[in-house]
């Protein structure tokens, strides 16, 4: 009996060209989708709604029209969950009302907030150091703190963003309800999957940085370096 042939890796470009054909496949089913809504809008006259839907798909379909032009590049399996983030919030959770025929909707995306913000606060650490092996010099404690007190910041931020609106424009983001007026219950049940959302992430990257052990966030945060030298002068550097 032969032995199984070995696995072949597959190349960082193969699987970034994956990527960026996933992210463009899911970009246009969910254009479509939104592009359907509008139709019948437009066709009952709603024309405040369907102006609208028409900033949320221009807020999905902006990475990939701009593209090149940006002036910071972004992986493309980061700028799907992003995508995917905002058609879930807007569209369904605004639009469509999920935020109020699911009870669990709002408590599924801040936790998905939390998780892509932890992320996003790894790849800070990087961007303000400006260079390419944090690891060498910071210790892994130091960047997972950092980037769940980043995320945790910028949920508590969001949180006041709502008050804000609620109180000055009338609106009901905090989900004021008959049992909580005052929509408390709802900013304190956000703020903690904020959290725990962070925590995962923070503990995750930690763990995988302790053990000099390669993880996505790493492989992503390679890949921005990669995309942004001007954003690294330690960059032009040898590794």
């Amino acid at each position: 009996m032969t032995d199984p042939a070995p696995s072949v890796p597959v190349a960082p470009d193969t699987q970034r060209h994956v990527a960026r054909r996933v992210r463009m496949l899911v970009l246009l089913v969910l254009q479509g989708v939104m592009a359907a809504e509008l139709v019948f809008l437009l066709g009952e006259r709603l024309w405040a709604s369907g102006l609208w839907l028409l900033a949320i798909m221009a807020i999905t379909g902006a990475p990939a029209v701009l593209g090149e032009r940006l002036p910071v590049r972004i992986p493309a399996e980061y700028e799907l969950l992003a995508i995917l983030f905002v058609f879930a919030s807007l569209f369904l959770g605004e639009f469509l009302s999920y935020y109020e025929r699911f009870w669990w909707w709002d408590i599924a995306l801040h936790t998905t907030s939390g998780l892509l913000l932890g992320i996003l606060g790894f790849l800070l650490v990087y961007v303000l150091n400006e260079s390419r092996r944090i690891g060498s010099h910071m210790r892994a404690g130091f960047v997972a703190l950092f980037a769940f007190t980043f995320a945790v910041t910028v949920g508590a931020l969001w949180e006041i963003l709502e008050f804000a609106a609620d109180q000055l424009l009338g609106t009901n983001m905090q989900k004021a309800m008959l049992h909580d007026p005052s929509g408390l219950t709802d900013t304190m049940w956000d703020l903690i999957v904020d959290a725990l959302g962070a925590a995962v992430i923070s503990g995750f990257g930690w763990w995988h940085m302790k053990r000099n052990r390669r993880s996505f966030i790493e492989s992503w945060i390679e890949r921005f370096i990669d995309k942004n030298p001007h954003l690294f002068r330690a960059g032009k550097r040898k590794r």
